[in-house]
């Protein structure tokens, strides 16, 4: 079976189980139902304003119901467990039911709403709404409305925290049909917001240099340059690459030593802070090797080669003598 189709059947029974259940419940006060499939069989949890009701003398009644769930509606092992209605004027199917009872009994469709609205609001409810909709007065049918406070009418909140109830009224000129939205005490609105009056604003307010953060010269400073990662391709450095490193590297730290020992002197003995760098000056030239000597190490590689070079020469006419002689 599709999943669409099972979605269909599944919102289908349900529905035929809560009418099932409003219509041999209606004098125990129906509240509503929650059904949920288990694999030890099917967990029912009805809302009654009077459980003794439904339950019955001695369970009579609840094992009835449990073989009519079995027998009509093909559920497997139902259980049942009932819960009471705490406030019964929060619940707005049991609120639904009773305005359809007054409106059957002969109660003014105004007053019926307004007293009922008004017990709703009394007993802490955020809003509710009533709509009362048919042939309320005469042959004509019309809708009548009757607000208290804060309602939801779509999204997530109108299908979450209000809670719906339906009810009929059968009349002699036709059917009145009944719907209740009620706003349960302390639900949560998304757009809910409080002022607190004892804050201290000092504790709230952010600081400038807590929201600037680092800047961007300071993050660029922390990336490694192009001649350290080999190229801009991401080519691993050469030897030549690392000696001038190494040798830029040496010559930064001796003149870091430099400056320092510059400010410590002029912190003590001013007069004396131009020959203090004149000598950190002179150690420089002395621990930079001279360029003279990489040229003759230069000079005495190349007449090895050379060497090396007649040498094989040598030896290859030696050997081409040999090969004729043989010949």
């Amino acid at each position: 079976m599709a999943d669409e189709l099972e979605f269909i059947e599944e919102g289908l029974q349900r529905s035929q189980i809560d009418e099932f259940f409003s219509e041999e419940l209606a004098r125990a006060g129906y509240g509503g139902m929650d059904v949920a499939h288990t694999p030890m069989g099917t967990q029912i949890v009805l809302k009654a304003e009077k459980p003794g009701m439904v339950i019955g003398k001695g369970g009579k009644n609840i094992r009835k119901i449990t073989t009519q769930l079995e027998e009509r509606f093909d559920l497997d092992d139902p259980q049942i467990d009932v819960q009471e209605v705490e406030e019964p004027d929060l619940n707005a199917q049991i609120v639904a039911d009773r305005l359809a009872n007054a409106l059957e009994r002969g109660w003014y469709f105004r007053k019926a709403g307004h007293t009922t609205i008004d017990r709703i609001m009394d007993a802490g409810a955020l809003g509710a709404e009533i709509v009362l909709s048919g042939k309320v007065t005469g042959n004509r049918g019309r809708v009548e409305k009757f607000n208290r406070g804060y309602i939801k009418h779509n999204g997530e909140p109108a299908e979450e925290i209000v809670d719906h109830g339906q009810g009929v009224a059968v009349m002699k000129l036709g059917t009145i049909g009944v719907n209740v939205k009620i706003i349960p005490p302390g639900a949560e609105l998304p757009d809910d917001f409080e002022i607190d009056e004892d804050a201290d604003i000092e504790d709230l307010i952010v600081e400038e240099e807590d929201l600037e953060g680092e800047g961007v010269e300071e993050l660029l400073e922390g990336e490694p340059e192009e001649s350290e990662l080999g190229g801009p391709e991401g080519e691993a450095p050469g030897e030549d690459a690392l000696t001038e490193a190494d040798d830029d590297a040496a010559e930064e730290e001796i003149l870091e030593e430099a400056v320092e020992s510059e400010e410590g002197a002029s912190s003590t003995s001013p007069p004396d802070s131009e020959e203090s760098v004149e000598e950190a000056l002179d150690e420089l030239e002395e621990e930079v090797v001279d360029t003279d000597e990489f040229d003759e190490v230069d000079a005495d590689i190349e007449e090895e080669a050379d060497e090396l070079l007649e040498e094989m020469e040598e030896a290859d006419e030696s050997e081409s003598d040999d090969e004729e002689g043989e010949e």
